[in-house]
């Protein structure tokens, strides 16, 4: 009899421990696939699938917290492997690495995606990026654990978290997936642990705020970036817009457009324009130094004063894009009540705009 409880004990305890980890197959049963092509094969010695521009979605499991492990065979190509987990509607969050870039100190990003942007271009640095040497010549291990708003990042099974970092979208559970873009990657033992949601010695790199930075912007509905390039139109483009609420600058750096605006919803449209206005005890020329994600049309009082761009690669090869007060014009202020539109428009990485007056 006492030899039939504890056997009854340890099978109790080994199913306990199975449905804990919640080991997953990587096959088409358990998985819904959306990429450009994927294969299911036994590599290096592991159960693998092998993705190429797109993502595996888990079926029928709804991930909030815990441990996410699995391990992704590398190439020094181009790539972004990864895996998104709190996935419902258009946000989630994310962690994938860049094997490209072994070494330095973007090889890896994790941010949300925030009404179907990613938004890397402001959560940048080394509060969401950290170096690390990538092995090509095996597999490497990825563990993530999540608990509320707060996440670590431990790679080739380190028992000290490479990061730790604040979670930006609300806590609310969703899917996950994995997967990536540019060239094709393997996957293989791929694992949950909703359990496990101790965080060990937790703490994030915190951003130094930008000082007396803009703290809000009003921002429109959005509209064809092109109707700008006529700047006989610009009155009758202010004076169609509706104004959906304020937007507030996040990071201490910048304020995030997709928190108020989707901008792939199946209408037309790239563009908004962000606005403040500046009361004027005199007339006087204002320094203002800004920052914006991707392009941008400088508006005061109805006339255009400056046009740039700061997307991705728009200046050399290696140009991120990034947000932050790489750009200034002197604002010829009126006595009284002056508008300042900021006209931004978004291709990827961040929909942003940050400024601050150089004097105070």
């Amino acid at each position: 009899m006492k030899k039939l409880i504890i056997t009854t004990f340890l099978l109790v305890a080994i199913i306990t421990i199975s449905k804990s980890q919640e080991v997953i197959p990587l096959d088409t049963l358990n998985w819904n696939m959306n990429a450009k092509s994927y294969v299911l094969e036994n590599y290096k010695g592991n159960n693998a699938i092998y993705i190429q521009q797109g993502y595996a979605t888990l079926r029928g499991v709804k991930f909030l917290n815990g441990t996410i492990e699995f391990d992704v065979y590398l190439t020094d190509r181009q790539s972004f492997p990864g895996v998104a987990f709190r996935a419902h509607g258009n946000q989630s969050e994310s962690f994938y690495l860049r094997p490209h870039l072994s070494g330095k100190p973007d090889a890896n990003q994790v941010a949300p995606t925030v009404n179907g942007i990613s938004p890397w271009q402001l959560y940048f640095g080394p509060s969401y990026s950290f170096a690390y040497d990538y092995n090509f010549n095996g597999w490497t291990h990825i563990k993530i654990v999540i608990n509320n708003d707060k996440g670590q990042v431990f790679l080739d099974h380190s028992k000290k978290p490479h990061l730790s970092w604040n979670l930006k979208n609300p806590v609310k559970e969703g899917e996950i997936m994995i997967g990536g873009s540019f060239a094709p990657v393997h996957y293989a033992n791929f694992s949950i642990d909703k359990t496990k949601t101790e965080l060990v010695d937790f703490n994030p790199i915190e951003r130094q705020p930008i000082a007396n930075v803009i703290p809000t912007w009003v921002v429109s509905n959005k509209f064809e970036e092109t109707e700008l390039d006529n700047p006989a139109n610009i009155p009758s483009i202010i004076k169609s817009r509706k104004w959906l609420g304020n937007i507030s600058v996040e990071e201490g750096t910048a304020a995030n457009i997709s928190r108020k605006v989707l901008l792939r919803d199946g209408k037309k449209g790239n563009t908004v324009f962000a606005k403040t206005i500046i009361n004027s005890d005199k007339s006087v020329l204002k320094l203002l130094n800004f920052g914006y994600s991707d392009r941008v049309v400088v508006i005061l009082n109805g006339k255009p004063i400056y046009r740039g761009t700061n997307k991705w690669r728009t200046r050399d090869y290696r140009y991120l894009g990034t947000v932050g007060l790489f750009d200034a014009v002197y604002l010829p202020l009126k006595k009284g009540k002056n508008t300042l539109l900021m006209a931004v428009s978004e291709d990827f990485g961040g929909w942003l705009v940050t400024g601050k007056f150089a004097d105070y």
